[in-house]
């Protein structure tokens, strides 16, 4: 009797910490009874390596360790993906392998990309395997900035990553007097842009406390990682047009003032008469 009683308390303390041991331990990919990993075990992700137009293979296992089948369908994001069959059903407690490619797209700049193969069951409930994909080529890095223009208190650019890397560029504001004194003076600061090779992006930077009358010289110097650089400058002209318009106005207003009055004077005026000489031409006696 002693050892049943036994036997029941240790029962009673171990449900409780097996419920506990169930309740921590790791699902797969949230599907339930079923996971999606890559072929061979010991990899967490997908990596490949290949050259612009490369076609490149691998395998993805549909493991469904549940008591009935299922039927997933496959499907890749950020990656050109090809899989041997878009549809797949698993048996119960059985794994399906099944082959894909990836292309390389031909025009595909150097470095590195991103995406996921996924998988989705009937009932909703999907799987996802992270794939990495890195082009071969030779690595550029070249960054300019063009069309640099002020508008009032806002400066307005472009930059342009004319490289075949992903470029997080720096930029440095200046802007001069006509007289040499400093009006900007900014230091390099991250921009929170991140260029893709070949794309061209517009900016704008703010200028709240702008000269009210001057002519300025802005430069715009941005950098990268890599040895990327460029500058590029524009000139602006602030003058305060409300002054210069009320200024005019009260001078046009002056001289019209002094055309009537100098008119008036000369109605007044008293005419001279007007003598005509004539030359004697006859003898004298």
């Amino acid at each position: 009797m002693p050892s049943a009683q036994f036997a029941v308390r240790v029962l009673g303390l171990a449900v409780p910490a097996l419920l506990t041991l169930l309740a921590t331990a790791p699902h797969a990919a949230a599907a339930g009874s079923w996971s999606l990993a890559p072929a061979g075990g010991g990899r967490p992700s997908f990596y490949a390596e290949g050259a612009p137009g490369a076609v490149l293979q691998d395998t993805v296992s549909v493991t469904n360790r549940g008591g009935r089948p299922i039927t997933v369908r496959l499907s890749g994001t950020g990656v050109r993906v090809t899989f041997a069959g878009a549809g797949v059903r698993v048996p119960a407690r059985t794994r399906a392998d099944v082959p894909f490619t990836m292309t390389v797209p031909a025009g595909a700049a150097p470095g590195d990309s991103a995406g996921t193969l996924v998988a989705k069951d009937t009932d909703g409930r999907t799987a996802t395997v992270r794939v990495r994909l890195r082009v071969g080529g030779p690595t550029l890095t070249a960054l300019t900035v063009e069309h640099v223009a002020v508008h009032g208190d806002r400066i307005t650019y472009q930059l342009v990553n004319r490289g075949t890397t992903v470029l997080v560029p720096r930029l440095a504001v200046h802007a001069e007097g006509v007289f040499g004194r400093d009006l900007l003076d900014r230091p390099p600061r991250t921009l929170p842009v991140r260029l893709a090779p070949g794309s061209r992006t517009g900016l704008s930077e703010p200028w709240p406390g702008h000269p009210a009358l001057d002519a300025v010289d802005v430069r715009l110097t941005v950098t990268a990682a890599g040895g990327a650089h460029d500058t590029a400058g524009a000139g602006a002209r602030f003058v305060p047009w409300g002054a210069v318009a009320g200024f005019a106005g009260a001078l046009a207003a002056g001289t019209a003032v002094t055309v009537v009055r100098l008119r008036g004077r000369r109605r007044g005026r008293v005419p001279e008469p007007h003598f005509t000489e004539a030359e004697l031409t006859g003898a004298a006696r």
